[in-house]
């Protein structure tokens, strides 16, 4: 096939300039098909996506750790009390918000899930 393109492209009079544009052509058209057809996806992109609550967890488990790295710190004489206790309000005020993130989320789960449930049975009812 590309040797009947080559010789139709050699017997016509097409200039240099539009051979090289059918030619960039012709390559995308191979490399979109080839793209399409021959790339198999990653497994990441089937992986579901992380829910709200999930991130949040993970951000928490985060917060502990380093609550955990800093009073390993602090014991091993990296940093003074008065930069410790700074730090260590710090981070427990930023868990006891992620906490209240966490809980609101989870509690708006709940009345969503109460509320289908209250619904089904109104229509059991009737």
């Amino acid at each position: 096939m590309a040797v009947a393109f080559l010789n139709l492209l050699a017997a016509s009079a097409i200039s240099s300039t539009d051979g090289a544009v059918l030619g960039a052509c012709l390559a995308l058209a191979v490399a979109t098909l080839l793209f399409i057809f021959y790339i198999q996806p990653d497994a990441s992109d089937l992986a579901p996506h992380r829910s709200k609550l999930d991130q949040l967890m993970e951000r928490r488990d985060t917060i502990y750790d380093n609550l955990r790295d800093l009073r390993f710190e602090f014991r091993s004489g990296k940093y003074s009390e008065g930069d410790y206790n700074a730090m260590r309000v710090s981070i427990e005020n930023e868990a006891a918000g992620v906490l209240t993130e966490i809980e609101r989320v989870t509690e708006s789960q709940v009345r969503r899930a109460r509320g289908v449930r209250a619904v089904e049975t109104e229509r059991g009812e009737r």
